[in-house]
């Protein structure tokens, strides 16, 4: 039967071990660790008496492997090597240069302020893989509390059940409309301006926040909106309004998306807030330093305007 392994081997009796094999010498080893003589040698004793067996051939001018201590020797080597390459795994971890993220959107990354805060992160951070996920925010905020998500950047201020929040930018809204649109000519919108309109909305991801954006919007007009669900990704529903069959609501920052035939119109006086949530008990390092690198970039944002 097998000895059982011994808890008072320590890392630094193997240590001390491997450098005496690769010196030949006790003396050496101990020179080149800046470590006494003696205490390589006691080190080495002591590790012997641990697991029952002579590691070295001790002369006059050094020290030989046995048998035994040649098989040790690789065994040691491969064991040093997991330690320290668990020591740099953990580190890097820790300080966020490795490690994976999860974050959910309101929409797909195209310009504006999450373009620019993923593009720095990634340049600071390239050992973190990140997954991107779009979906409605109340679907964000049940994924954040079962710790499926690290993140998540949605529209507007509301508070979520055991989540934090941060608010961040906002951005001025604007319609898409067709560029033979009778409104096409106006230089600005407003809501009585869109009574009458159909409003192209998806069914999936920030689909149901818009139609809801939108019936608040016209209910205090006394008014219920023209709106028509399309089974589409965001921004399909532009080549619907190239064709004609209604208009989109699109941040500022999703204007720059060129499509023939469509136009953009801003709205008087109506700003979309947005702001990122999180789980105060997520532990993920890699969450800490993007939720840092949002803040400081929602600071410098602010203070440019």
């Amino acid at each position: 039967m097998a000895a059982p392994f011994s808890t008072s081997i320590e890392l630094r009796h193997l240590r001390y071990f491997v450098a005496a094999a690769e010196h030949g010498s006790f003396r050496k080893a101990g020179v080149a660790l800046e470590v006494k003589e003696s205490s390589i040698s006691r080190s080495v004793r002591n590790l012997e008496d641990e697991i029952g067996v002579s590691l070295f051939i001790r002369h006059s001018s050094g020290v030989n492997l046995t048998l035994a201590g040649q098989r040790y020797l690789s065994r040691t080597r491969q064991a040093l090597d997991q330690i320290r390459e668990a020591n740099e795994e953990a580190a890097a971890f820790g300080r966020a240069e490795e490690g994976h993220l999860r974050v959910g959107l309101f929409s797909k990354l195209a310009s504006g302020f999450l373009a620019d805060l993923f593009h720095r992160y990634d340049q600071r951070y390239s050992g973190v893989h990140i997954d991107f996920v779009e979906a409605p925010a109340e679907s964000h905020a049940a994924a954040i509390r079962r710790f499926d998500l690290d993140a998540a950047y949605i529209l507007g201020r509301q508070g979520w059940a055991d989540c934090d929040a941060i608010p961040l930018w906002s951005e001025p809204l604007f319609f898409a409309l067709p560029r033979l649109h009778r409104l096409a000519q106006s230089r600005t919108l407003s809501w009585r301006d869109l009574v009458d309109e159909t409003f192209l909305v998806r069914t999936q991801g920030s689909g149901n926040e818009v139609r809801g954006f939108l019936e608040r919007k016209f209910r205090e007009l006394d008014i219920s909106p023209r709106i028509s669900s399309q089974q589409l990704a965001r921004y399909s529903l532009l080549g619907l309004v190239a064709t004609g069959r209604g208009i989109v609501p699109v941040l500022e920052s999703e204007t720059i998306i060129s499509v023939p035939e469509v136009v953009y119109r801003p709205l008087v006086g109506e700003v979309i807030p947005f702001s990122v949530i999180y789980s105060p008990k997520n532990d993920n390092p890699a969450v800490r330093t993007l939720l840092s690198l949002t803040r400081r970039m929602a600071q410098e944002r602010a203070a440019t305007r």
